[in-house]
């Protein structure tokens, strides 16, 4: 009963969220969804979070991704310990990246100010379970190696039985206690997703490719505003 309650109904109820909340915000709150980007309040420790992030969490969700989409390509890939080493080596690497860039975007908001003030609960929530996420993938990866392999074999199967309305969840009711931390709290993220600045990464910034420039004005000495800080 537990399993089918983590695995069947959380995921569920989590994609009921994410679809139907999130095109309810794009149509009736659509200049909310932005990233709200804090880069002009500062931009040195901004840069050391946000761009190790961006490309730790991205090279993450494509692995992941690769192994949902196109399982059998990844197990061909795994055949061989080298490339299988590989993989696994190059997925550690960008969680530890990813974990780095966040790290330094929750200190930044705790240490600055003037971050403090424009974070709100709501972002303090998602960064926690971001950053439970990342150090659970972590941990799942080193000590549950090969997880291209069986996330291509056991993960990838039961996902498609949630997508297809036929859920199997004899794939994952016998997999580590880390792995199912991960996955549960990976649906509690994307239930989540559509009340956060998250929301922001599903819509593609089409008219920034043509639109003016925009210019910004200051109404006050900017370098006496950095000194009183």
């Amino acid at each position: 009963m537990l399993d089918t309650l983590l695995f069947v109904v959380l995921p569920y109820v989590a994609l009921v969220l994410f679809f139907l909340v999130g095109i309810a915000r794009y149509r009736n709150r659509p200049f909310s969804v932005s990233s709200l980007s804090s880069q002009f309040l500062e931009n040195k420790k901004h840069f050391w979070s946000t761009v190790p992030f961006h490309y730790g969490i991205l090279g993450v969700l494509a692995i992941h991704l690769a192994g949902l989409l196109i399982p059998d390509v990844i197990l061909t890939w795994n055949a061989a310990p080298a490339r299988l080493l590989f993989l696994e080596i190059t997925g550690l690497a960008l969680g530890i990246i990813t974990l780095i860039g966040l790290f330094n975007s929750i200190m930044r908001r705790i240490r600055l100010p003037r971050m403090a003030v424009v974070t709100n609960k709501s972002d303090w929530v998602l960064l926690t379970l971001l950053m439970v996420q990342i150090i659970l993938g972590i941990l799942v990866s080193i000590y549950n190696g090969w997880g291209s392999s069986w996330f291509a074999s056991s993960a990838s199967p039961w996902l498609w039985s949630l997508f297809t309305l036929s859920p199997d969840i004899s794939y994952v009711a016998a997999m580590p206690i880390l792995v199912k931390l991960h996955i549960i709290n990976a649906w509690l993220i994307l239930g989540y997703f559509p009340f956060t600045r998250l929301i922001h990464v599903l819509v593609i910034p089409n008219p920034y490719l043509w639109r003016k420039t925009q210019v910004v004005m200051w109404h006050r000495d900017r370098k006496s505003v950095r000194l009183k800080d």
